[in-house]
This record gives structure tokens, C-alpha cells and sequence, in this order.
């Protein structure tokens, strides 16, 4: 048996694991080491569908000392006049890119792709069958922890009958190998986001809307992504959304309340005018793709689909019949699990989770600066306290009560302050920091935004009873 030594074992060379390990790395002179189960650096990247892209800009995504991709706005697209959203391959590429040039030569970090963590600092090699030991002097860091599921790697949940043609999104562009068995039908199966990329995605290479048919268990509310945009450019929409969020949670009534008031804000945006929707992931989207979203009128809202036959979907109270020939798109994939919070930080064990949401690399990042600045882990945890991650919509006002707090937290941290300004990865502090004493529309839209946050402290309570209460009534 191999053995090594190392401070740090970080389970997980995904966007977390990675974003902990480049702040350690500037933050210590400590030793880490990778064990991961893909053949390269970037995680879920490595099994994502070829047409895949960040949606929300690549200028607050990836390792806090590497920017991804260009600093530049999108002048055609749907993404037109924002900035950029690396694709799939972009991000894949980064991440073997700071593996290569950033952490290996920096003689402090080992990597072992293809190998399977056992516990107790044990992994075993995938393709030998080979098992090593790490001596860990100082902690070993969970990077696994939300599970997260792409649908080339996941097992559907429903039954699917022989001589039903299944795919995952990632087959799709590999049609053209076979023209002969294009399909009459093509049926999205899910809600989230990777659904809305293979809806949009169909309709740009040349399927007609009225061929394809959407399975939409629950529909979604989405962020405006104009409200999400980095720089100073930008500032009155990104700061004023969130002065509109804010006075949102501040007035609200009911969560039902809440997402009407973001949505007459245009904070948020839905899919169907007519149908209200119950389920809330983050999904960021431009209106440039909601526009083309809504062709696709066949959409079946009933429920999960337990069965697939040929000719037919079968749900739990009726049946949808199908074409013979359809090809059903497996998007049903969970992405990030809603798994229970943990403190991240429990003596030689860190696990790491978003503290502020749906910001993982920004989380990851900030944790590991915690690691290194600070000594015990009552004062870590208070740092950084994991936010339950929403799934319908009355759990969104317990995430943002989580977020705020944790914001005011670092607010009263000079060092971490003074780390966020200069961080990459927040995407805001370094702007909000830059406003010119004297510019007053500006401060103005800031105090209002100060003004109105405490205003939604004090409301928050309400709504998240009525989320406790919507608990023990199920």
C-alpha cells in the first residue's frame, strides 16, 4: 500500500473543491491533496451536455486567482449585451488549465484523478484497483457534500420500457450520425434549467416548437440575469435589484406575495403567464430565451412521470400518449440535492456548503479564507453559517434571512472585508467599493439598499413562519 502525507485531503476536484484549495493555497503554506473520481479536474463539468453554459457570468465563476474567460459582454445571442457565459468545454478547460499551471508546479498539491475516497484518509485507484494512504496532519474537506447529479451520470427515478428511445441531453448533437431515425417527437422530461438549455437549444438548430413536448412536474421561477451583471456599468440594475428584492421581503405578506412582487419588478420571470409557479432552484435566464421558450406549447403538468411505453407516458392518475417514434430527454437530474445543513466546520472536518447562495465558488472560496484566518470552530461556523437551499418557494425566505446574516457577519470583519473587495469572485464588492464619494445618485441607490435590508430583517420572521407552518401542516 502507497502511503503519503498531506495538511489538507480535499475529496472532490469539482468548483468547490477547487475554489477552497486556490484561497488556501494564497492564504498558507499548507500541503493539499486532491482525490477525485473523474479522469480531470472540474467535476460535473467533465459529464456536461456539449451545449451547456454558465448562466450567470463567468466573471464571478471558477478560482478566485484565475479569471474565466475574457472580461467582455456578448455582442449577438441571447446574451446579448451581457457579459460572457463560458461554455461547458470553457469551464472544463479552466479547470485542467489551474490543475496544470496554478496548483501542481506549485509543488503543494497533489492530484489523484480516477480513484475512489474510502474514509479515513484511504482511496483506491478506479482503473488498478490499487489502494494508498494519506497520513492528514490537519483536516480533511468534504467538497461532496451536495452530491451534485447531471442526467450522463444519474439512474431516472421512472421505469422505461424496451423499445423506448431514452437519451440524455448529452447524445442530442450526435443525431446527425443517424438521420434516418430523427423522431416525430421530442419530449423534455423536467423542469430546471438543464430543460429549459435542451428546450432552447432544439429550437435553434432547426426542431419546430410544435414537435416538442415538455414534462413540467412544477413550473420555476427565474432571476432576470440583467439583475445579476458584474461591474459599474451596471450598477443601477444589479444594486438596484437588489434594493427591489429587499423591499420585496420587506412588504410581502405570504411567499406567494413575494414572487408576485419580483416578478412585476421583473426580478423574476416565469415561463407561463398562466400557470404559477411553486418551485425555486436560482435558474438564471435572460428574456431572450423565456421568449423562446414559451413556442413550446405541449406541456404536460402531471406530475413525475412513473413509466415510459412505447406511445405513451404514464403518470400517477393518467396516461399522455406519444408518438411511436419519440425521443424522450432525461433532464430530470437533481443537480445540487437539498440536503440538511451542517456546520461546516467540526474539528478535523470541514464540509463544505454554499454560505452564500447560489454563489458555490464564492462560498468555497470565503471558507477556506476563514480556515486560514481564524482559530476555533465556534468563531469559523459564525462565519459561515450554510444556507438551506430553497426547492419550493416558501423556503426562499429562510435562504435569504441565512444570506444577510451572513453578509452582515463579514461586515464586521475588517479582514474579510478587505479580502471581498478584492475578490474576484463576489462580483460586487470591488464595484460597490468604487463608487465615487461624491457620486450621489449612487449613494443614494446604496443607503436605500441599506435602508431597505433592515426593513427586511424585520419581516423575514413573518414569512418564514408561515413556511414552519406549511411544514407541519404536510
Amino acid at each position: 500500500m502507497a502511503e503519503f502525507e498531506t495538511d489538507y485531503l480535499i475529496i472532490g476536484a469539482g468548483a468547490v473543491g477547487m475554489a477552497f484549495a486556490d484561497t488556501l493555497l494564497d492564504e498558507t503554506d499548507a500541503h493539499i491533496t486532491f482525490v477525485d473520481r473523474h479522469a480531470k479536474p472540474g467535476g460535473h463539468w467533465n459529464d456536461a451536455y456539449p451545449f451547456v453554459a454558465l448562466h450567470q457570468p463567468s466573471a464571478f465563476y471558477g478560482v478566485n486567482s484565475t479569471p474565466l474567460g475574457a472580461p467582455e459582454k456578448d455582442e449577438v445571442g441571447l446574451n446579448k449585451g451581457y457579459y460572457s457565459l463560458a461554455t461547458g468545454g470553457e469551464v472544463a478547460a479552466y479547470y485542467d488549465n489551474v490543475m496544470a499551471r496554478r496548483f501542481l508546479p506549485s509543488g503543494r498539491v497533489d492530484y489523484h484523478p480516477m480513484s475512489n475516497y474510502l474514509g479515513d484518509g484511504r482511496f483506491v485507484s478506479i482503473l488498478s484497483g490499487k489502494e494508498s494512504q494519506i497520513k492528514i496532519r490537519r483536516k480533511t474537506v468534504d467538497a461532496t457534500y451536495y452530491g451534485t447529479s447531471v442526467p450522463s451520470t444519474h439512474k431516472p427515478k421512472f421505469d422505461v420500457e424496451e423499445d423506448t428511445r431514452m437519451v440524455p441531453p448529452n447524445a442530442l448533437p450526435q443525431l446527425w450520425q443517424t438521420p434516418e431515425s430523427t423522431p416525430s417527437q421530442f419530449v423534455i422530461l423536467g423542469a430546471g434549467k438543464t430543460a429549459m438549455d435542451v428546450g432552447v437549444w432544439l429550437q435553434q438548430v432547426g426542431v419546430e416548437p410544435d414537435s416538442i413536448t415538455w414534462v413540467r412536474p412544477r413550473d420555476t421561477w427565474m432571476l432576470n440575469r440583467g439583475r445579476v451583471q458584474p461591474g459599474i456599468e451596471f450598477f443601477d440594475e444589479t444594486i438596484g435589484g437588489q434594493v427591489i428584492l429587499m423591499r420585496a421581503l420587506a412588504e410581502a405578506e405570504t411567499p406567494e406575495d413575494l414572487f408576485d412582487r419580483l416578478e412585476a419588478t421583473e426580478f423574476m420571470l416565469r415561463l407561463d403567464p398562466e400557470t404559477k409557479p411553486s418551485m425555486f432552484h436560482y435558474p438564471t435566464i435572460s428574456q431572450g430565451e423565456v421568449d423562446i421558450l414559451r413556442n413550446i406549447r405541449d406541456v404536460v403538468r402531471m406530475g413525475h412521470v412513473r413509466r415510459i411505453e412505447p406511445g405513451k407516458m404514464i403518470f400517477e392518475t393518467a396516461e399522455v400518449a406519444t408518438a411511436g417514434d419519440a425521443l424522450y430527454i432525461d433532464c430530470t437530474a437533481t443537480a445540487v440535492e437539498r440536503r440538511p445543513v451542517v456546520p461546516q466546520f467540526q474539528g478535523d472536518l470541514i464540509t463544505l456548503q454554499m454560505i452564500r447562495v447560489p454563489q458555490p465558488a464564492f462560498s468555497a472560496a470565503l471558507t477556506a479564507f476563514v480556515e486560514a484566518n481564524y482559530e476555533d470552530d465556534a468563531t469559523k461556523n459564525s462565519l459561515g453559517q450554510p444556507v438551506p437551499l430553497p426547492d419550493g418557494i416558501d423556503t426562499y425566505a429562510r435562504a435569504n434571512l441565512v444570506n444577510m446574516m451572513n453578509q452582515f457577519q463579514w461586515s464586521q470583519q475588517p479582514k474579510i472585508q478587505e479580502w471581498m473587495i478584492n475578490a474576484r469572485l463576489d462580483g460586487f464588492g470591488e464595484t460597490i467599493a468604487s463608487v465615487a464619494p461624491d457620486d450621489a445618485k449612487k449613494r443614494a441607490l446604496l443607503k436605500q439598499f441599506g435602508d431597505s435590508a433592515q426593513a427586511a430583517i424585520a419581516n423575514l420572521p413573518k414569512l418564514i413562519a408561515q413556511e414552519v407552518q406549511q411544514q407541519a401542516a404536510e
